[in-house]
C-alpha cells in the first residue's frame, strides 16, 4: 500500500470508527466495535475499497496505534478520540507523577484560565513524553507543552485512565495543575 492511501485511508477509518459511522452506514456496538466484515461491505458500497489485508497492515502499523482487532479479527474499533457515545471499558490506572498535554500557543491564555476540556472528545489526552506531546501540538499551530501535575491530581480525586495504545485521559485539568514547560 502506498503511503498517500495508507494515510487517506487510516484518517477514512478515524473518520468512521471515532465520529461518523453512519456516513457509509454502520452501527458501532457500546464498546465502539463494529464487524470487519460490514466495515469492508460498507466501505465498498461507498466506494472505498479496502482489503482485509489493508486493514490488518493499517491496524499493525499505525503509529499511534489508533485501531485494534478483538482477537479473532472478527471485528475493530478505535482506541480512543471517539466524539460518539461508546464504553471502551477502561478501568481507573494511577497515572505517573507527569504528564504532558501538546497545544497551541494561541489556545494558552484560555488553557490557564478553564483549564484543558474534553470538548466534543470524551477525555483529556495526554502522553507519557515531551516529544508525543508537541508533535501534537504542531498540529495546532506553533507548539506549546504543558506539564500535568497528574499524581496530585489523582490524590486529589481525579481519574485517569490508559487507552490501549498508551494514551492517558482524564474527563478535565484544572489550571492548577498545568505548567508550561517551554515559554517562547
Amino acid at each position: 500500500m502506498d503511503d498517500r492511501k495508507l494515510k487517506n485511508t487510516s484518517k477514512f477509518l478515524s473518520l468512521i470508527l471515532r465520529h461518523q459511522p453512519e456516513l457509509i452506514g454502520i452501527k458501532l456496538d457500546q464498546n465502539g466495535w463494529v464487524s470487519v466484515s460490514e466495515l469492508l461491505t460498507a466501505c465498498k458500497t461507498k466506494g472505498k475499497l479496502i482489503t482485509m489485508e489493508e486493514l490488518e497492515f493499517i491496524v499493525e502499523t499505525n503509529n499511534k496505534k489508533r485501531f485494534s482487532f478483538d482477537d479473532k479479527k472478527l471485528r475493530i474499533r478505535a482506541n480512543q478520540g471517539h466524539s460518539i457515545k461508546v464504553d471502551l471499558g477502561y478501568k481507573p490506572k494511577s497515572p505517573p507523577d507527569l504528564l504532558y498535554h501538546g497545544t497551541a500557543k494561541h489556545y494558552l491564555e484560555q488553557i490557564f484560565k478553564t483549564g484543558l476540556h474534553k470538548k466534543s472528545r470524551h477525555h483529556v489526552h495526554l502522553s507519557l513524553s515531551p516529544e508525543t506531546a508537541k508533535d501534537v501540538g504542531k498540529r495546532h499551530g506553533v507548539p506549546v507543552i504543558l506539564t500535568i501535575y497528574a499524581y496530585q491530581m489523582a490524590q486529589d480525586g481525579y481519574l485517569f485512565y490508559v487507552s490501549e495504545n498508551g494514551v492517558w485521559l482524564t474527563e478535565h485539568v484544572p489550571p492548577k495543575y498545568i505548567l508550561q514547560k517551554d515559554k517562547r
